[in-house]
């Protein structure tokens, strides 16, 4: 399992990461976000979802659980499970019908849904010292593998 860590000193630095990653992602993807309150899970997707195409303001879902966004040739889900009572109600509001080839998943507090989420291609770990951010991306498939090294590769060139 290959990670990847940067430091994002600014929210700047996160959006600007966010969408360096935005150019590596693809549809059938999920990505787990994983930090305290605070740590940035949301500004990361925002800067995510906005350098993917789309225009205007991207919602936290912390009370709706998800919020879609239809791009041109991908549709982004944006899931907040910090309010999930019980992981079960994930496949009562039919979870499994948002993982397809055709939607990027963006799942923060990936925890509250054990056992009814997909494994991810990619965990995002973030954590805050001040207002300094530190970003681990760890890989847990081929494709998110494949995601860091050319991330690592960037940077060396």
């Amino acid at each position: 399992m290959s990670s990847y860590v940067v430091q994002l000193p600014s929210e700047q630095a996160t959006l600007a990461f966010a969408a360096k990653l935005a150019a590596q992602l693809q549809g059938g993807m999920v990505v787990f976000l994983q930090g305290s309150l605070g740590a940035g899970k949301t500004t990361f997707c925002r800067g995510l979802i906005q350098a993917l195409g789309h225009q205007g303001a991207v919602k936290s879902p912390t009370y709706t659980l998800v919020e879609p966004y239809q791009l041109a040739d991908l549709q982004v889900y944006h899931f907040d499970l910090y309010r999930l009572h019980d992981a079960e109600e994930l496949e009562f509001m039919g979870i499994r019908d948002y993982f397809n080839q055709q939607s990027l998943c963006l799942i923060e507090w990936p925890e509250r849904g054990e056992g009814f989420l997909p494994l991810p291609d990619l965990r995002i770990q973030l954590t805050q010292q001040g207002e300094l951010r530190i970003l681990q991306l760890t890989a847990a498939s081929q494709p998110g593998s494949k995601i860091i090294t050319i991330l690592t590769d960037n940077e060396k060139n």
